[in-house]
């Protein structure tokens, strides 16, 4: 166990490597009631998240999720987040628990002038996860809501084990998979039935240590790695998340506009994928070197049990930034480990 923003988050359960595995080829059982709930509701809910948010909040059709950004109005990066329209008039924001306040401090200033009510529903909701290539059919035994026709991004109301919840086909792992959400007195009784249900098909428990190995194969940022408030989303190469075309202003669009400029006249250092030649794991803050000179930083390393080699993720310069660019290497303690530049994301899954 260890203590993650107040919150005591299992590392393992038992191997992380056998946890991992689980996900990619059959499934694992998250517990991600960390996760911090904001509720936004009011006849211009969505003017309002369309002014506080980055996207464009307001084009999402109810039973939609769109993942976006809150920024500052300098444009550095307060949080990612996921947005679900619940109805014509309310949504649900999903905060990384380590920012859920910041977040909703944000939203609730922001929210002035507006007829719409910001909730922090933290308390409402325990959130558990079922990932990975066996979730449809685990989850489909246990619910008769329609699975099929449940879109990636997409939530709808259900049942699961006769427990109230909704039921969101999004995830962190890159893998198909399942986010409910639910009232916390009904969580102990869908983790054992979730449990019971996936035990044929390999259904194992999984913590946070696998949870990061999995979204770094996938490519996923996380913040406080590769995402920060001295970043913007430009700089992460997550541009496309920026929505300059809604109507009306939003907190950071002029900051965000010079960014983008920026971006385009010169590159800002470019995220790319590190795969180690060696045994040797880089870790965040470790530097990127060539010939010398030191090009970047790693932002997240381990081992990958999918590739075998340890792996990173890592902001470069953009002259040493193109799949193959040889020379490249991480300093680790003093020694320059070679390591091959790849494209993101290590690992896709087989639609």
């Amino acid at each position: 166990m260890t203590d993650f923003a107040g919150w005591d988050m299992p590392l393992r359960y038992g191997s992380e490597r056998d946890e991992h595995i689980a996900v990619r080829t059959k499934a694992g059982l998250f517990d991600l009631s960390h996760m911090g709930e904001i509720t936004v509701t009011g006849p211009q809910a969505a003017a309002l998240l369309d002014y506080a948010l980055v996207g464009n909040i307001g084009g999402v059709k109810p039973g939609r999720a769109r993942y976006t950004m809150i920024c500052r109005a300098d444009g550095g990066i307060l949080d990612d987040l996921i947005v679900y329209r619940l109805g014509e008039t309310e949504y649900m924001v999903v905060a990384n628990a380590s920012n859920a306040q910041v977040v909703l401090d944000a939203l609730t200033e922001r929210a002035a002038g507006f007829d719409a009510e910001v909730r922090d529903d933290r308390d409402a909701y325990a959130l558990i996860a079922v990932q990975g290539p066996e979730s449809p059919g685990i989850l489909a035994s246990l619910t008769d809501a329609d699975l099929d026709g449940l879109k990636y991004y997409a939530g709808l109301p259900g049942t699961v084990a006769g427990v109230p919840a909704l039921i969101a086909r999004t995830g962190y792992t890159g893998e198909d998979g399942f986010e409910l959400f639910v009232k916390p007195e009904h969580a102990v009784e869908l983790w054992q039935a979730l449990t019971k249900a996936g035990e044929s098909a390999g259904l194992v428990p999984c913590g946070l240590s696998c949870r990061d190995t999995l979204r770094l194969e996938a490519g996923m940022p996380l913040y406080g790695h590769e995402l920060t408030t001295a970043l913007t989303p430009f700089d992460a190469g997550l541009g496309r998340v920026v929505k300059f075309e809604k109507e009306g202003d939003f907190v950071g669009r002029e900051a965000l506009r010079e960014a983008a400029a920026r971006a385009e006249q010169n590159p800002p250092r470019v995220l790319v994928g590190l795969v180690a030649e060696g045994r040797r794991v880089p870790r965040a803050g470790y530097a990127v070197v060539s010939g010398g000179e030191v090009i970047g930083e790693v932002t997240s390393g381990a081992p990958s049990p999918t590739l075998g080699k340890p792996i990173a993720m890592a902001y470069v310069d953009a002259a040493h930034a193109a799949p193959g660019t040889p020379g490249v290497g991480v300093d680790i303690r003093g020694s320059h480990e070679p390591y091959e530049v790849v494209a993101l994301p290590f690992y896709k899954r087989q639609k």
